[in-house]
C-alpha cells in the first residue's frame, strides 16, 4: 500500500507543475496580445485608444477635412509661448460643423493657412475655457490670448449667418501675423 501512495504522489507533483506553465504561459501571451492590442488602438491623432473615442470622432479619422487636429496640450503651449494661430472649435456630432468644415477646408488650403482643428467633444472641458458657446467657431489668437472669433457656422442656403466670404476676410485679415515668426 505504501508502494501505491508513493507512485501516487509521484504522480501529483509531476503532473501539477504542466497545468501551472500551461497557465502563466497563456496569461503572458495574453499580457502581450493586450500590449500590442492597446499599442495599436492608439495610433490616431487623439492620442486615445478607439473605444475611449466618441464613435462620432471615429467616424472622422480618416476624413481628409478632419486631419489638423490640435490636442490640448498643444493648444496650451501655443497660448503659454505667446503665439499668433488660429483654431477652429468643433465637436464631431455637430451638423454645422459637418456642414461647414468640407467648405473651409479649401479656402484654407487655398490661402495656405494653419488652421488647427479642437474637437470639443474629445475635450469638453475646453469648451469653458476657451470660452466656445457653438460649434463651429473659429478663434484668431494673438500673443496666446483670443482676439476675435467667428461663433457659428455657414449659413444653410436662403438663410442668413455666416458666408465662406467672411471666413476668407478674417483669415486674410490675420494670416500675415500667424504666418510670420515671432520676433523677440
Amino acid at each position: 500500500m505504501s508502494k501505491n501512495k508513493n507512485t501516487y504522489a509521484s504522480n501529483k507533483k509531476s503532473g501539477s507543475k504542466k497545468p501551472v506553465i500551461i497557465v502563466l504561459s497563456v496569461i503572458v501571451v495574453l499580457i502581450g496580445l493586450l500590449v500590442v492590442v492597446n499599442m495599436m488602438t492608439k495610433d490616431n491623432v487623439y492620442g486615445k485608444s478607439m473605444s475611449q473615442l466618441n464613435p462620432a470622432t471615429r467616424e472622422l479619422l480618416d476624413d481628409p477635412n478632419y486631419q489638423n487636429i490640435m490636442l490640448p496640450d498643444e493648444l496650451d503651449q501655443l497660448k503659454a509661448d505667446k503665439k499668433n494661430f488660429f483654431v477652429y472649435f468643433f465637436s464631431s456630432t455637430c451638423p454645422h460643423c459637418k456642414y461647414t468644415t468640407p467648405e473651409l477646408t479649401p479656402v484654407v488650403n487655398e490661402l495656405d493657412v494653419d488652421m488647427k482643428q479642437f474637437n470639443t467633444l474629445e475635450f469638453p472641458a475646453y469648451i469653458r475655457s476657451e470660452i466656445i458657446e457653438y460649434t463651429p467657431t473659429l478663434v484668431y489668437y494673438e500673443n496666446g490670448v483670443q482676439v476675435e472669433k467667428i461663433v457659428g457656422g455657414l449659413a444653410e442656403p436662403g438663410t442668413d449667418g455666416n458666408k465662406i466670404e467672411d471666413y476668407r476676410a478674417f483669415f486674410e485679415k490675420y494670416k500675415a501675423k500667424v504666418n510670420a515668426p515671432r520676433k523677440g
